[in-house]
């Protein structure tokens, strides 16, 4: 009896995903535990796996397919795996090993003209008839070598790598003389793609990136979204973590950074200004008394916010790392979706691409965002002298609704107090 493969268990307040990359096609042995297919969801990427031996019998939903929690995604004959990696039926002996080139060549015509006759699309899986497109190549040109002759990926993938051989290249000499068979079908290589000269690609829009964009729309259109600036002289910060930046990598095992001193900083003002680490329900406001902190992490293929639990009491050892821990596991993909939920208050550090100054967008439901930035040396008047120092432009995005513009802009001046003189971060934390 086929096993069908399912939607897992996505996560809190996940009902389905968008069905990603199949690592394998129809007809492909399968092992127990080993993962066919990706999944995305919101917030991150789920392997499937397979709950048993034997082969992908069918695939029922193709890359870009949305799925929800439960739904079946394809079905895997389970028994022993013969000599051709197809699942041989319990108490039927394993198919023979291939036969010599003569049998195979005689044998064909046959499939030549199962395969010309009717739709060829019915002969391959979803993923594999997509593959197909990309190359603009027709699947009644293939003869497939899956089990009862469908097309699987090897093929379109090797008919597309001949296309682009040279036609002066001389054939390799075969050293059999095959039997004679009917004449294929030709291969008529089809027009590329390309409008013009320049060119153009398309590629599809994962679930993490449709994600993010329908939720930066979301937070334009349903906050009263301000941002206030200011400027922080970053040289105690500097000049603390160059006198203590060897004694803390080698009693702690990491480096003294400064996310470290700003979720702190970022803690203080929280505590000063509660409404900042508040969220709109309907029409109650929730303050509250906890302080996750959303660490924002740029990956590959978008942004992820992983969560610093109970950030007011950890210490600086701590939080330097737990946010190297989670940024290491977001960027590989290893991050679980509880670590990206839940977060009061968010820190954004454009500075580490250069960025200069920005206006960070709300991560909602939260009502506060500090962005961070590059730090550089300006002229600066200190004492009614001019001076050069290390400054850093800050910058904290908020919902009006809950948040006034005197309580953002006080906020934000506790925070630059907070780092200019970084030892009352002790007594804040």
């Amino acid at each position: 009896m086929p096993v069908e493969i399912r939607v897992p268990p996505l996560g809190e307040s996940l009902v389905d995903a968008v069905v990603g990359q199949w690592l394998k096609s129809e007809g492909d042995a399968v092992t127990r535990g080993e993962t066919i297919l990706e999944l995305e969801t919101d917030k991150v990427n789920l392997d499937v796996t397979a709950d048993d031996d034997g082969v992908l019998s069918t695939i029922a939903h193709g890359e870009g397919d949305v799925v929800t929690v439960g739904e079946v995604l394809g079905t895997i004959t389970a028994g022993a795996v013969g000599g051709n990696g197809a699942s041989a039926p319990a108490g039927e002996a394993p198919a023979p090993v291939a036969e010599p080139v003569a049998a195979v060549a005689a044998a064909a015509p046959a499939s030549a003209e199962s395969a010309g006759s009717g739709e060829g699309s019915g002969r391959a899986a979803p993923a594999v008839r997509r593959l197909a497109e990309e190359h603009n190549i027709d699947l009644n040109e293939i003869v497939g070598s899956g089990p009862g002759g469908r097309v699987v990926r090897e093929d379109i993938l090797s008919l597309a790598a001949a296309r682009e051989v040279p036609a002066t290249v001389a054939a390799a000499p075969v050293t059999a003389k095959p039997a004679p068979v009917a004449p294929a079908k030709p291969v008529v290589p089809a027009a590329p793609r390309i409008e013009d000269a320049r060119g153009e690609e398309r590629i599809r829009m994962n679930r993490r990136r449709q994600t993010i964009a329908s939720r930066l729309v979301e937070a334009q259109q349903t906050a009263a979204m301000l941002t206030t600036f200011n400027e922080i002289d970053m040289s105690a910060v500097m000049a603390l973590r160059a006198e203590r930046k060897d004694a803390f990598k080698e009693k702690f095992g990491v480096n003294l950074g400064f996310m470290s001193f700003f979720t702190k900083a970022t803690v203080g003002a929280l505590k000063a200004f509660p409404y900042v680490n508040g969220e709109i329900q309907g029409d109650e406001i929730v303050l509250k008394k906890y302080y996750d902190i959303g660490i924002a992490v740029g990956i590959e293929d978008g942004l992820v916010v992983p969560v610093v639990r109970d950030a007011d009491r950890k210490s600086f050892a701590d939080i330097e790392k737990t946010i190297v821990d989670l940024a290491t596991r977001a960027r590989s993909g290893d991050l679980d979706l509880s670590e990206l939920m839940g977060g009061t208050f968010t820190i954004t550090n454009g500075g580490i691409y250069g960025s200069l100054l920005s206006t960070p967008i709300l991560n909602t439901p939260q009502v506060g965002i500090l962005g961070m930035h590059s730090i550089q040396k300006r002229a600066v008047v200190v004492d009614d002298e001019i001076v050069i120092r290390p400054m850093m432009y800050v910058a904290l995005s908020y919902d009006h609704r809950l948040v006034d513009g005197s309580t953002a802009v006080r906020f934000l001046v506790r925070i630059k107090e907070l780092i200019e003189d970084p030892t009352t971060l002790l007594l804040e934390g």
